[in-house]
């Protein structure tokens, strides 16, 4: 369960995130917002890459920047960063060794598997296209075998055929047990894939709950563009 409590994140006069109250424990968790209404700074507190000016954020009822919890997790940014002349198999063994784990071929070469990109296993990241890159993104997330994942906006750059594919490998995930905190503003990704969703606007979360409960009839575009519109 992961759960935020009165969160804030302020820069001097701005504030990103505005008094942030919020329990997720879905499988599949998509938090939804306009490009800048917060949500990769949320995710970065999640993981401990920012810290709140005020609040708490907890995994499994501990804080989210305990060293324990943070081997729990599995984290991709919006825009994941790759030395250019590691291969994909060397980059998975970099990633897991900063867990302490030791070379684990077989694991990395399943997870490239797993995300679609095995055939290039052995060739320098510099020649990746962008949605290999995002596949990649993917599979250093697993590299540790979270039960947790923060993924921001993941399908981001992918065609058609790998916007599928990698939803698939989400719904995989989710049968598995493992739980999933997806950042998006793509509403169709959100209906298709999600169980619970949260909507956050300008900093302050707007919504949250089931998807199916969210449209009130209508189709999940105008239900959200209705929401955002009021005053906050």
């Amino acid at each position: 369960m992961i759960s935020f409590s009165h969160v804030t994140k302020a820069y001097k006069k701005q504030t990103v995130v505005d008094d942030f109250t919020l329990t997720a424990d879905a499988s599949i968790f998509g938090f939804l917002g306009e490009n800048g209404a917060g949500k990769t700074t949320m995710m970065k507190m999640i993981v401990g890459l920012l810290a709140p000016t005020s609040g708490t954020i907890t995994i499994d009822g501990k804080p989210s920047s305990d060293e324990a919890t943070k081997r729990k997790i599995g984290f991709m940014p919006e825009t994941p960063y790759f030395y250019e002349r590691f291969t994909g198999m060397e980059f998975l063994r970099f990633c897991d060794s900063l867990f302490g784990h030791p070379n684990r071929p077989t694991h990395y070469e399943a997870l490239l598997t797993r995300v679609g990109i095995v055939d290039a296993k052995d060739r320098e990241i510099r020649t990746y296209s962008k949605g290999m890159r995002q596949r990649l993104g993917f599979a250093q997330a697993l590299v540790n075998d979270p039960q947790y994942l923060f993924l921001d906006e993941p399908l981001d750059g992918l065609d058609p055929v790998g916007r599928r594919e990698m939803k698939q490998v989400m719904l995989g995930l989710k049968a598995e047990g493992k739980k999933i905190f997806l950042n998006t503003h793509i509403l169709y990704d959100v209906e298709e894939i999600c169980d619970e969703m949260g909507v956050i606007h300008k900093g302050k979360l707007l919504y949250a709950g089931p998807v199916k409960g969210f449209s009130q009839g209508k189709s999940l575009e105008e239900r959200f563009v209705e929401v955002i519109s009021k005053p906050v």
